[in-house]
């Protein structure tokens, strides 16, 4: 099943079997109160032509996961978030077709198994999203802008709320300025986003890695003392910085941005992971921390 594509490696000897293309498309309000939209938005719909939809209509919630490549559909399997926000936040349910059982069925999003980049139906062939029901606030400003290079680059503190517009407009400004909205013309958008997740650690670990690094490396608490660590800081810290491993290569780090591995024009797969095998090795080397893909890989591994 193959929407957009835009977080999808496939092996260098491609995939033996059909791939069915998911290209339905449509947005519909189903429920409206005071304080709360329900949208309905069909699998195959460009996830940024939705947002853009949801800003113009005054519907908050997405904004801050502007210029996401990919399709609606896929949001709910990696529980996409960028800049504060992730779409678990406002799932209310996702319509899946059960090849087990061979039903439709509504899934309500606490069913889904959300976590950090994750969800019931990643690395799970049981369920072909339809489509997703969204939990929007009929606002003309942004929820409170969490993610603190954006509330800088806004010119607000952390916690205060922008116009719905601004919050699109700058995302999509941070965004381009590290590569990550496509352009034809530049190479260093040629990639499926950020490579590795942002390692999620247990206390023991994380002062094994503050002593490694002889500083206090970027990180950022969660439950039960574990604390989320910055894959793009221990990429660049073990040795593996923008641009590398420089020169007239087939494939490299993004200039722009450190957990980018882009195709410079004629990169094989083989070649793109033995990339990310080397960064996943001497990190692991470095600091004894294990970094793991957040692309689906088909016909291929690390």
């Amino acid at each position: 099943m193959l929407a957009g594509g835009s977080n999808v490696v496939i092996g260098d000897d491609g995939f033996a079997g059909t791939a069915i293309l998911v290209r339905s498309r449509g947005v519909e309000v189903i429920s409206r109160r005071p304080d709360q939209w329900i949208v309905r938005v069909q699998a195959g719909h460009p996830w940024d032509e939705f947002v853009a939809e949801t800003v113009a209509a005054g519907w908050a919630g997405v904004e801050c996961l502007s210029g996401i490549p990919g399709s609606t559909g896929a949001t709910p399997i990696q529980n996409v978030g960028a800049y504060g926000q992730d779409v678990a936040e406002t799932i209310s349910s996702v319509t899946v077709y059960d090849r087990a059982e061979g039903v439709i069925r509504d899934m309500p999003a606490a069913d889904c198994g959300f976590g950090y980049r994750a969800s019931i139906f990643k690395h799970n062939e049981r369920y072909v999203v339809l489509s997703v029901d969204f939990r929007l606030r009929p606002a003309a400003e942004s929820g409170p802008v969490r993610y603190a290079e954006l509330a800088r680059t806004l010119g607000v503190a952390q916690g205060d709320r922008v116009p719905l517009a601004a919050a699109r407009e700058t995302v999509l400004a941070l965004r381009a300025g590290k590569g990550m909205v496509l352009d034809a013309d530049d190479r260093d958008t040629w990639s499926v986003g950020s490579f590795f997740t942002n390692p999620i650690v247990d206390a023991g670990a994380w002062e094994k890695l503050r002593e490694a690094s002889a500083g206090e490396p970027p990180g950022w608490p969660g439950e039960g003392g574990r604390v989320k660590v910055s894959a793009a800081w221990l990429i660049d810290k073990a040795g593996f910085g923008r641009g590398y491993p420089g020169g007239d290569v087939p494939v490299s780090i993004s200039t722009k941005h450190t957990l980018a591995l882009t195709n410079r024009g004629s990169g094989s797969t083989a070649q793109l992971l033995g990339l990310a095998r080397e960064i996943r090795d001497g990190v692991r080397d470095r600091f004894g921390v294990l970094l793991h893909p957040e692309p689906v890989l088909v016909g291929c591994e690390i």
